[in-house]
């Protein structure tokens, strides 16, 4: 067994960020009640450090600064020292977080940030070199011992901002949602596009699923040729690149370069959950065979990696993996030299250096090349005069080779703690992916984690856990957590009738509006009335690479207003994307969610009403088209589900449309419907009307 000269109070959690601390000369404390009081007790400056397990430049800080004992003895000496995993708390990243924005402009991670002994931030910023984060250290802790009163005027400033910042006016005009408005918004964000390679014309560049859910939606709708090859360009360049593992499946982070091509090589859940369900509904549209393999790739990489044995997924694998000197370095894992590939690949060697670069355009540093592609399958078999059937079989063969050579190599650390929200994503992907591609096993591994996360994560009050890890489940659950959770099991009804799904967003939905509802705004904060309250009570209005969880909330509302025929879960929806549409318009790409939302309310949002045995071959058959506008509520027989009975919840469009030995077809919208109709066809073209 392994000794550790030091070991702090981090020791006992669960969260693989903070373990990875606990052997720090830092004496680290966890985000907890008793740390913050213990910071009052001893009037000491808290320093919050908050990273997550994945994130490289952490481990860098790690490393020069928390390592080292003449840098902890600063620490220790001067502050309490809070180490915040932001998986775990996404509630305290948010707040200190918006603090280090208002300071310096920015924020990333590893995030660093200086509190009075009440938590009120006074000065922060992200990564930080051993010399500069020692002289901060000392020149904020001689400040507030020589002048403690200008600690504590920068305190009340910046806590103002903080406090200030999202907040939700609630929006009191007359409520109009017009095409008009949305075209407004294409149009401004369209001026940061980048035509060539995708993504928006500057880098990094995210992946930003919901953006491009949005766009190809409105894409679709308008027939808006260049906006549909925009995004073509974008799925098609981010499939091709480096930034999507071309050996294992599965997208990194983000890309440091306009190509696409060197990522941040750390694989997080949530990503890859939302890419899923973008790329599912992409083939559904063009019928794009990459697409569909990307799909099938990213989820072979999901179930190999990242699957627990019980249903639940795994949050990440790291950006840091062990290199041929026993040191980590990110993306060791995945690069290749070209005389490893030249002694793996053997014969074929030539023609794949040309499939993926192995070139001036796909190096990267250090003799390393991180394979990229620059053409379809399609197009390099005309190129080289193969046949396209001979090619892919090749493809798959050097994939089989490199991976097989690539387990050989110590694999990136495993982030394995379940988050709710995460797991709500990718269990949407999975759910996606049958609606699409109608494969059974994907059905089967999307009820297995719903079931996990009924049976692990839900509380019988109706209440969530945030996270799972070593058969514990702990930390109150927030606005994040319900409102992807409601929104995958709504899909998940909808692809197996299984009614139990619609019961579990009822009680959720219930819940949120008694904990977390805010009823001066009609906006829902991010964290519940009955957990410890910090510095400032955030509402998350920004879609970001996980969309905002008021704009979840907004388009969940809507469903379960027509699922369930609920007046007020319909007008509060429409007030909340009414209270957004003054702030929407100054930065689209930052509110995509947003305006999916507000293109529902816009225009017709279609009821699709389903009743006989036939109800899930009809359901199969409408979603071979791509409409997302739409909300499907079918059942089987005319008996109703016991908890249904049980719990007194009724689902009105199903009610006395039972017809005896047919399956009937009901297509609604704005209290409006068409003859009934037993052939799906023609459901269909009323759904296109």
């Amino acid at each position: 067994m392994q000794k550790h000269k030091f070991t702090n109070s981090l020791i006992s959690e669960t969260s693989p960020y903070l373990l990875q601390h606990a052997h720090n000369p830092v004496n680290w404390y966890a985000w907890n009640d008793e740390t913050l009081s213990l910071a009052k007790r001893e009037n000491k400056l808290i320093l919050i450090s908050i990273g997550y397990s994945a994130c490289h430049w952490c481990h860098v800080m790690e490393n020069e600064s928390f390592e080292s004992e003449e840098v902890a003895k600063i620490m220790n000496d001067n502050f309490i020292n809070i180490k915040v995993d932001r998986e775990e708390r996404p509630d305290v990243d948010q707040v200190y977080m918006n603090a280090v924005q208002l300071i310096t402009g920015s924020g990333g991670w590893p995030l660093n940030c200086i509190a009075l002994p009440d938590g009120r931030p006074i000065w922060g910023g992200t990564y930080f070199g051993k010399d500069n984060w020692t002289n901060a250290l000392i020149q904020i802790s001689d400040l507030y011992e020589k002048d403690s009163a200008k600690t504590v005027e920068y305190a009340m400033k910046l806590t103002e901002g903080v406090q200030q910042s999202n907040l939700v006016v609630l929006n009191k005009k007359e409520i109009f949602f017009s095409e008009n408005y949305i075209q407004k918004c294409v149009e401004k964000w369209s001026e940061s596009f980048d035509y060539d390679f995708g993504g928006l014309n500057r880098t990094p560049k995210f992946p930003m699923p919901t953006n491009y859910q949005f766009l190809m939606r409105h894409a679709y709708k308008t027939k808006h040729r260049q906006l549909k090859n925009y995004v073509n360009t974008t799925l098609k360049r981010m499939a091709y690149g480096g930034l999507f593992d071309q050996v294992g499946g599965g997208f990194a982070r983000y890309s440091v370069d306009e190509k696409w091509h060197i990522p941040h090589f750390e694989k997080m859940l949530y990503d890859n959950g939302q890419l899923v369900s973008l790329y599912s509904d992409a083939f559904l549209i063009t019928k794009n065979e990459l697409y569909k393999e990307t799909v099938y790739n990213t989820l072979d990489f999901i179930e190999r990696e990242l699957l627990h044995k019980d249903g639940g997924f795994y949050s990440s694998l790291d950006a840091d993996s062990v290199n041929e000197e026993n040191v980590l370095e990110e993306g060791a894992y995945y690069v290749w030299k070209k005389t490893e590939l030249q002694k793996i690949i053997r014969s074929d060697y030539d023609l794949f250096s040309k499939y993926y670069n192995i070139n001036d355009y796909g190096f990267w540093e250090h003799e390393n090349y991180n394979l990229i592609r620059s053409n379809s399958d399609k197009e390099f078999a005309d190129i080289h005069k193969l046949d396209l059937t001979d090619l892919k079989s090749k493809i798959g063969e050097w994939k089989r080779k490199l991976l097989a050579e690539r387990e050989k190599r110590k694999p990136p650390r495993l982030d394995d703690k379940i988050l709710t929200s995460w797991n709500a994503l990718m269990l949407k992907g999975y759910v996606d992916a049958y609606r699409v591609f109608d494969d059974n096993h994907l059905l089967t591994i999307a009820i297995k984690n719903a079931s996990f996360i009924e049976d692990k994560l839900i509380k019988k009050d109706g209440s969530l856990f945030r996270s799972y890890k070593n058969k514990e489940s702990t930390i109150n659950a927030y606005l994040e957590d319900y409102a992807t959770l409601i929104d995958a099991y709504i899909s998940l009804y909808e692809a197996s009738l299984e009614e139990k799904w619609l019961i579990l967003c009822k009680r959720l939905m219930d819940y949120t509006f008694e904990h977390f509802y805010d009823k001066n705004s009609n906006m829902f904060f991010f964290t519940s009335d009955v957990d410890s309250q910090l510095i400032a009570k955030k509402t998350e209005l920004e879609d970001n690479v996980i969309p905002a969880s008021n704009s979840i909330m907004a388009n969940n509302l809507l469903k379960l207003g027509h699922l369930f025929g609920d007046k007020n879960y319909l007008k509060i929806s429409r007030q909340m994307v009414h209270n957004m549409v003054p702030i929407i318009e100054s930065y689209p790409s930052s509110y995509s969610n947003w305006i999916t939302v507000y293109s529902n309310l816009s225009s017709s949002f279609y009821e699709v009403a389903i009743l006989g045995e036939d109800a899930i071959q009809k359901i199969k058959d409408i979603n071979k088209e791509y409409i997302p506008n739409k909300i499907i509520c079918a059942r089987t027989s005319i008996l109703k589900n016991k908890m249904f009975i049980e719990n007194n919840i009724e689902l009105p469009l199903l009610e006395n449309r039972f017809v005896e030995n047919s399956t009937m077809i009901y297509v609604c919208v704005n209290n409006s419907c068409n003859f009934p109709t037993t052939i799906s066809s023609v459901a269909l073209k009323q759904l296109n009307n």
